[in-house]
């Protein structure tokens, strides 16, 4: 007690009151992401961060007690990556959300509160564009992009966060802030710590500012919707498509995703059909046009019972918006259990056939959507909450649905990160040689395992 209140003291000190929260009412807000952890401890502090030096003073007072810091951006996290644990002080970056944009260099630099549809905005005012945008990019941060390289619906053709990233500032575990790449497209000066921190989920340091690439603004696409009696016929599209062109977005809905999307929106979505992909090509001139008439006949050639096809802007985005919603509508079946698993693409049929074995093997409702053009899939397990025994059986479905997934050659998580729901996996996903390499570089950078510890490592690991 005397150490909390000693941190405390020390915060006051150095922050404003009002960027510090510790009335338990008010903490409770910001214990969890959007994956609701139960294993959730309570923060002695919530810091509600405006720069980096905010940031460096937190670090800094938390490295002299020795006391945790759980990093959050806008908490839209799916792994519990953002989870307080007990006695820690959450640094929330939610109000450093500053977006400047230098059109002569095509670059953007954020702080890491702004949300991705900030970083859109300003770069679509200068004629730019950045390209990476999950499903939740209305609302999640550029911040929590970063730690986790999020993907979404335009990573088949133009990749994901990492791709983008040039630069960073990052507040060290002792409260030092360091400066990683910069405005440059070509740097190979030293070793590419920039790229160690994507990904790292705020193990490493805290990610106070961002500097990323923008492209010229995409051209208009075309949109292409076409549904499937079977999943295998789906898949298989999926897989002959990929082989012949590299569309601007391929994505997958299986029958539970459809129906929960329509039953929302009630836009028409064909409820029998066992697959929907969604498809758009952004090719400039008579080309997108060409490509989609190609895909058409890809699909119908996999069976398809029908495909609408649309250049109407409105018309397809609003089925990218079925698509970008297909898990707040799941959601609202009951509980969700958030799976984030990727295979190579030939395995995507296999991956697909076996999560709805395994849902009808546990009894468990399993919905499937995908960025099928790169294969990696969110399995959303749909539970009881007032059903014990359901959830346990699906709590052994998602471990299940992991096994399959490294089984076929794939991954526990491509974009969503391994948080807290996922670490218990990771170490036979890596194997033991590539984990060690791993603590080795946790403890180089957080020897005393202040930030975010519990995240991505197993307690025995990050006690060694």
């Amino acid at each position: 007690m005397a150490t909390q209140m000693h941190v405390l003291h020390a915060l006051t000190e150095v922050l404003p009151a009002s960027s510090i929260i510790t009335d338990p009412a008010s903490t409770a807000a910001y214990r969890w992401d959007r994956a609701n952890d139960p294993a959730a401890g309570m923060p002695l502090a919530v810091v509600r961060a405006t720069s980096t030096e905010d940031v460096q003073a937190v670090v800094r007072i938390a490295a002299t007690a020795n006391v945790p810091v759980v990093p959050r951006g806008a908490g839209s996290g799916l792994s519990g990556g953002s989870s307080a644990v007990d006695g820690c002080i959450i640094l929330s970056l939610d109000k450093m959300r500053e977006v400047r944009i230098d059109p002569a260099t095509r670059i953007a630099v954020a702080q890491p509160g702004a949300f991705n549809a900030d970083v859109k905005i300003a770069a679509a005012a200068q004629g730019l564009w950045y390209p990476p945008d999950p499903s939740s990019y209305e609302f999640c941060s550029i911040g929590g992009n970063v730690a986790t390289n999020a993907g979404g619906l335009c990573c088949v053709k133009y990749g994901v966060t990492t791709d983008y990233v040039l630069g960073m500032t990052v507040v060290l575990s002792d409260g030092r802030a360091v400066t990683l790449g910069g405005p440059r497209l070509k740097d190979v000066a030293g070793l590419s710590l920039t790229k160690l921190f994507v990904g790292s989920e705020g193990t490493l340091g805290i990610i106070t500012e961002i500097t990323l690439r923008l492209i010229p603004a995409q051209l208009p696409p075309t949109t292409l919707v076409a549904t499937f009696k079977s999943l295998d016929d789906a898949t298989q599209a999926v897989l002959d498509i990929s082989r012949e062109m590299r569309p601007s977005m391929l994505e997958f809905m299986d029958r539970v995703s459809i129906n929960a999307v329509e039953d929302e929106t009630r836009m028409g979505l064909d409820r029998e059909a066992q697959a929907m992909l969604i498809i758009q090509s952004d090719e400039p001139g008579d080309h997108a046009a060409a490509q989609i008439t190609r895909v058409e006949k890809i699909c119908a050639k996999n069976g398809s019972t029908e495909c609408y096809t649309t250049s109407d802007p409105d018309e397809g985005e609003a089925f990218i918006t079925a698509r970008r919603m297909a898990i707040p509508a799941v959601e609202k079946k009951g509980t969700l259990l958030l799976e984030d698993v990727g295979v190579p693409l030939p395995m995507l049929g296999e991956l697909v056939r076996g999560i709805e074995k395994i849902s009808a093997h546990h009894d468990v409702v399993i919905a499937v959507i995908a960025h099928a053009g790169d294969g990696n899939t969110h399995p959303l397990l749909v539970v009881d909450p007032t059903d014990p025994e359901q959830r346990l059986r699906a709590e052994i479905a998602y471990g299940q649905v992991m096994d399959l997934a490294t089984s076929l050659g794939g991954t526990i998580t491509g974009e969503h990160g391994v948080g807290r729901l996922k670490k218990a996996w990771l170490p036979s996903y890596l194997g033991p040689d590539v984990m060690e390499l791993n603590h080795r570089i946790k403890s180089a950078f957080d020897p005393f395992n202040i930030l975010n510890p519990g995240a991505i490592y197993t307690d025995e690991w990050s006690t060694q």
